[in-house]
Parts: structure tokens; C-alpha cells; sequence
């Protein structure tokens, strides 16, 4: 399997999915540590994929996703966005909404 078949099957699995530095308990940089907290905040399940330790994904998932920084929140199979889109979703309480609707199709 290639690498952007390994993204495009993670996308498809998971109805909400992180690509962060590092894992939601321990992220290794304040953009993914923001973004994390804003996700568990909305208290459904999530899946992650931890881009240091994953370095194809890391080098392919920006040309996937026409979006070049990390982290990158998936919801549903389309990207939602970074850090700063992800904070200012979930200051508005859409986050939450969004979440909760992919968890329960």
C-alpha cells in the first residue's frame, strides 16, 4: 500500500481524525497541543496519527491535502483545518457539533 493510499484509507476509516506532532497525551509542539485540547474538550472518540513517527505521512499528507502545516484535523473525510481554524470551531461551539456529527453516522 502506498503512502497516500495508507492517508486516504486513515481519512476514510476514522470520522474524526488528527494529524499532530506527537500523541494527544503527550503532543510535542503548542499548535498540536492546542488543537488536541480543543478535541478532547468535545468528549467524543478520535483517532491520531503521530507525524514524527510516521515521516512518508508527514512528507506526503501537505501535497494530499493542499495544506502544508500540521496539525491537520479531518472530520468526515474532508479537512477541517489547522490549529488556528480548529481553536476558533471550537470557540464558536461548532467543533463540538461537527465532532459529534461524525461520530454518530
Amino acid at each position: 500500500m502506498s503512502t497516500i493510499e495508507t492517508i486516504q484509507e486513515q481519512i476514510t476509516t476514522h470520522p474524526v481524525l488528527i494529524y499532530m506532532k506527537g500523541a494527544p497525551n503527550a503532543p510535542q509542539c503548542g499548535f498540536s497541543a492546542r488543537a488536541v485540547q480543543a478535541l478532547m474538550s468535545c468528549g467524543q472518540k478520535f483517532a491520531y496519527v503521530d507525524i514524527l513517527q510516521n515521516p512518508d505521512i508527514r512528507a506526503e499528507l501537505p501535497k494530499y491535502a493542499n495544506w502544508p502545516t500540521f496539525p491537520q484535523l479531518w472530520i468526515s473525510g474532508e479537512l477541517v483545518g489547522g490549529s488556528d481554524i480548529i481553536q476558533e470551531l471550537f470557540d464558536s461551539g461548532e467543533l463540538a457539533t461537527m465532532v459529534s456529527a461524525a461520530v454518530e453516522d
